[in-house]
C-alpha cells in the first residue's frame, strides 16, 4: 500500500487540543451529507453522536437550508429554524463512522471526550461515478453518483477567563478621536 500524507483545508488553532478525522470519496450523497454537516457543526462530540442516532430513529430531523429544492415541509424541522427536512439514513451513517473515528483519536491524545465540540468540519464534492442509461429512439445519456470528502476536528474547550476587574475604557468616536489627535484641539 502506497500512504501519504493528507491535507486538511485548515489547521486547528492549538494542535495539541485537537484531534483530527478524515475520509474520501463516500459513496452517498453530497448534498445530504453537506446538509447533515451543517446540522452538527458547533456541538460537542457525544451530543452530535445522539442527535445523529435520533435521526436514524425519526426522533429528530435534519433541516435542509441550502440544498432544499424539492424535499418536503415537515413539522419536526420548525423547532432548528427551518421548514424542510429529511432523514437521510446513508449519510448519517457516515457521518456517525467518522465521528467513531475522530473520538479514538480523541482518546489517543489523551483529551477530555465530555469536552471536545466539532469546531470544524467540511463537505467537499468528489469525482463523479460515471455510469450511462438507455434512452428512447436509440440515446444514450449519462448517469452519474456524486459522492464525497469529508473532513473534521474536534477541539478541546477551555474555561472561559473572567475579565479583569480593571477600568473600563471610554468609548470614543472616530471623529472625536481625530480631534484629539489634532495639536491644536479644534
Amino acid at each position: 500500500l502506497n500512504y501519504k500524507m493528507v491535507r486538511y483545508s485548515r489547521e486547528p488553532a492549538v494542535q495539541a487540543k485537537s484531534a483530527k478525522a478524515r475520509v474520501q470519496d463516500v459513496r452517498t450523497s453530497y448534498k445530504n451529507t453537506f446538509e447533515v454537516a451543517a446540522a452538527i457543526r458547533g456541538k460537542y462530540l457525544k451530543d452530535a453522536y445522539h442527535y445523529l442516532r435520533d435521526v436514524l430513529d425519526h426522533k429528530n430531523i435534519i433541516p435542509f437550508k441550502r440544498y432544499y429544492g424539492g424535499v418536503g415541509r415537515k413539522a419536526q424541522a420548525n423547532h432548528l429554524k427551518a421548514c424542510q427536512g429529511r432523514w437521510p439514513e446513508k449519510s448519517v451513517n457516515h457521518v456517525i463512522a467518522l465521528l467513531r473515528n475522530v473520538k479514538k483519536n480523541v482518546k489517543a491524545k489523551g483529551l477530555d471526550l465530555d469536552k471536545c465540540q466539532i469546531t470544524h468540519i467540511q463537505v467537499n464534492r468528489a469525482q463523479n461515478g460515471r455510469r450511462r442509461t438507455f434512452r428512447a429512439h436509440g440515446r444514450i445519456t449519462p448517469y452519474l453518483n456524486h459522492p464525497c470528502h469529508i473532513e473534521m476536528f474536534v477541539t478541546e474547550k477551555q474555561e472561559e477567563v473572567k475579565k479583569g476587574e480593571g477600568e473600563q475604557a471610554v468609548k470614543v468616536s472616530k471623529k472625536k478621536a481625530a480631534k484629539q489627535r489634532l495639536p491644536i484641539g479644534v
